[in-house]
């Protein structure tokens, strides 16, 4: 993944995650999240039908987007309860979130990603905003 949408998918000021399970989709807000690599960590507090849906069918969405740019990724996740990754993650979420109970690690591995943009511009976009 570039380094540009790594960070951007971070600081993003809105996130969204889409899953599709038997025959519906589910889309829920998302708050705490890590690039790890290639793969991108999704802290699940209370999200009970994501994690439902996940268990069914690896396929996800996220959506990550600030004013007119963003990104669009698509990919398979897999949902950790248990495991180094999710020990990880619970060590990595208790100082910012002292108060929250991990329930859950979504590892996304996005396969394509899409700039969301109007004028498909978003890396441009960034760059500006970087050099300002």
């Amino acid at each position: 993944m570039k380094k540009h949408i790594s960070l951007f998918i971070v600081l993003s000021e809105s996130k969204a995650l889409a899953t599709y399970a038997d025959g519906k989709v589910n889309v829920v807000p998302v708050s705490s999240i890590k690039v790890m690599g290639d793969n991108i960590w999704l802290i699940d507090y209370f999200m009970e039908k994501t994690s439902e849906n996940i268990k069914k069918n690896p396929e996800i969405s996220l959506v990550c987007w600030k004013d007119m740019m963003g990104y669009q990724l698509k990919g398979t996740a897999t949902y950790e309860s248990e495991g180094k990754r999710y020990k990880k993650a619970c060590e990595w979420i208790a100082p910012i979130h002292p108060d929250r109970i991990v329930k859950g690690l979504i590892v996304f591995a996005p396969l394509e990603v899409f700039d969301i943009a109007p004028a498909k511009n978003t890396e441009e976009q960034i760059k500006g905003l970087m050099e300002s």
